[in-house]
């Protein structure tokens, strides 16, 4: 009986061993090239449609869902259209695609995290299609090819906003490479680059500004795909690189209001990133930010990107921590609205609630705006600003109080004047 007992462990023991072993010979580490990544469920919970694709899937992570089918045909027309421009025929050209996007299969695969499904045809065909349709996008977009009167996606402006959406989503992305290759092989004379007409398309998404994009602002740095290459253009290519031990540890920064209240003002600047944050001379200087329907959706993205791309610097989840201790109420906004800070375009309540919980379960190791929070904290502590700002506040809001100053003044300088006269006199 003891032996049978003895024999029955050692072969659970076996099992349990044999399974880690299984296990452990997969690959467990995980590519260098590893960039597209399933949203954290911690992040995802806070705003589900943030996430996901309305209409149209981009790459294989949501591939086949129902309510994403009928964009296919689109997709399909979009290539039909590209392929029908071609000097050779259209039937060469689509084997050539094919060819080179099956070249860079295996370097393309590499960029998901996680498994992928698909053998190696099927992934090549969801990546030529879905790179394709992305090119001829842009170029539609640019009036660079012709659009044809009956094209959906620009004749219902429902759709062309669905995409906005949809190709900034970070599940929903495709390798920059795929796309590059691709772009290269359909080249329009005298068209601009594949960074141009990329960024250029979301022009409007942070700020009612058209930014001026060139692909040399962008240096040695390597782009990854659509969402990276937002996340690059907020990041100034002139900024200095500072010291890690200056980014470490975080300060509270005041609401809007207490900023306000300490004689702090606020001024609308014009620069190429919204991230360009400063503060001198009791002036706290903010680059316009737009929130408008996708605000919401590219920010949490961006955060998610950062949070999950290995040794990438938290630029964007940073901007996130400081906005939302910036914003913690309606009457925060309306300072920063009131002062061209924020072109608000929703709902002032929902735009509040937005920032106050943009940040939740995002971890900083480090913070790019401390010395900024530290410089406005100290100033703060100074009496001498707060009250004066007080003082004209109360005493110097309307003319008929400074009227009212005025007058209380010449009556207490005629009251002193007597009463020296008398004392004189006397």
């Amino acid at each position: 009986m003891a032996g049978s007992e003895k024999n029955h462990v050692a072969i659970n023991i076996e099992s349990v061993a044999t399974s880690f072993e299984n296990h452990m010979s997969e690959n467990l580490i995980m590519s260098p090239n590893c960039c597209i990544f399933k949203t954290p469920k911690i992040l995802y919970r806070h705003n589900k449609k943030a996430y996901e694709p309305n209409a149209f899937s981009i790459g294989p992570f949501h591939y086949g869902k129902d309510q994403l089918n009928p964009a296919q045909k689109i997709k399909l027309k979009y290539l039909q259209g590209l392929l029908s421009r071609s000097i050779s025929q259209k039937e060469q050209l689509l084997r050539q695609l094919i060819a080179a996007i099956r070249e860079v299969e295996g370097q393309a695969r590499e960029c998901y995290a996680g498994s992928i499904e698909f053998g190696v045809d099927e992934f090549v065909k969801i990546l030529v299609l879905d790179g394709c349709f992305i090119v001829e996008l842009l170029r539609k977009d640019f009036n660079e090819v012709p659009r044809d009167p009956d094209d959906p996606i620009f004749s219902m402006s429902c759709l062309l906003q669905f995409l906005y959406h949809d190709l900034i989503l970070l599940e929903n992305q495709i390798p920059w490479l795929v796309l590059d290759r691709l772009f290269s092989l359909t080249m329009v004379p005298g068209g601009k680059s594949l960074i141009q007409l990329t960024v250029e398309f979301f022009g409007n998404i942070f700020s009612s500004h058209l930014p001026s994009v060139h692909p040399v602002g962008f240096g040695n740095q390597e782009i990854r795909h659509i969402l990276g290459l937002l996340r690059l253009s907020l990041l100034s290519p002139f900024e200095k690189e500072q010291s890690n031990a200056q980014h470490l540890g975080w300060q509270p920064f005041p609401f809007a209001t207490s900023i306000k209240a300490a004689g702090i003002k606020f001024k609308r600047v014009s620069s190429s990133s919204i991230l360009d944050i400063r503060f001198s001379n009791g002036v706290l200087e903010i680059p316009p930010l737009l929130i408008q329907e996708t605000t919401e959706t590219i920010l949490r993205n961006l955060i998610s990107y950062e949070q999950c791309y290995p040794n990438c610097q938290p630029r964007i989840t940073s901007y996130a921590k400081l906005m939302d201790n910036l914003i913690d109420c309606t009457r925060d906004m309306d300072i920063l609205c009131e002062s061209d800070v924020i072109d608000n375009w929703l709902n002032p309540d929902d735009a509040t609630q937005f920032f106050n919980r943009l940040y939740n379960d995002a971890y900083v190791k480090m913070f790019y705006y401390n010395e900024l929070c530290s410089q406005v904290n100290d100033h703060c502590k100074r009496w001498w600003p707060r009250w004066r700002t007080f003082y004209m506040h109360n005493y110097f809001g309307t003319p008929w109080a400074v009227v009212s100053q005025v007058v209380a003044a010449i009556f207490l300088i005629l009251s002193f004047l007597q009463t020296f006269y008398t004392i004189m006199g006397a």
